[in-house]
């Protein structure tokens, strides 16, 4: 029994990283695991963020301050994945691509840290979002948590710009406190 369950985690493993290769070979930044609960989306990444594999993505404060305050909401430390809106070459994602970035890591939350993340996200899933009859939902404003497909979104409106600014900090920590762990599944 034992064997045949490390058979069937084998596969699984096998097949997310090569879903994973493939959305890295189609242009996609990666970071983190891709068998996290909290999925990160930066718009605007910062100088070398976008260079080779995406190791480098959210590896700066704005990274560190995102990771700390997951930790401090009860996630464990190694639960979270980022992924940049941006391609390698520096265009913005495709919609159809990107939605199949997040449906490939399937988070169970997806949080854009700055406004491009957001507008892609809006692109992206502008069928599920037009039928939402909150229009600050519908349109991702920052801070609100919207359910879209089974994942609870929010667009935290600026988390990098907000690090210098003690205020726009404990707006940022504020809305972080809105998406603690969901649980166990079973």
């Amino acid at each position: 029994m034992a064997l045949h369950h490390e058979a069937y985690k084998e596969a699984y493993v096998s097949k997310a990283r090569a879903e994973v290769a493939h959305l890295e070979s189609a242009g996609v930044v990666l970071s983190g695991n891709s068998f996290s609960q909290v999925l990160f989306a930066k718009g605007q990444p910062d100088p070398g963020e976008l260079d080779g594999n995406g190791s480098r993505l959210l590896a700066g404060p704005d990274g560190k301050a995102l990771r700390a305050s997951l930790t401090a909401l009860g996630y464990q430390p190694q639960d979270w994945a980022a992924m940049s809106t941006v391609t390698a070459a520096g265009d913005m994602l495709d919609p159809e691509l990107l939605r199949l970035a997040v449906t490939t890591l399937d988070p169970s939350t997806l949080v854009a840290c700055d406004e491009p993340a957001a507008h892609a996200l809006r692109e992206a899933y502008a069928d599920d979002l037009v039928a939402i009859e909150d229009f600050d939902a519908a349109m991702l404003e920052p801070g609100v948590v919207v359910p879209v497909r089974g994942m609870r979104v929010m667009n935290l409106g600026g988390f990098e710009a907000a690090l210098s600014d003690p205020r726009q900090k404990q707006v940022m920590w504020a809305r972080l406190k809105k998406l603690p762990p969901l649980g166990e599944p079973y």
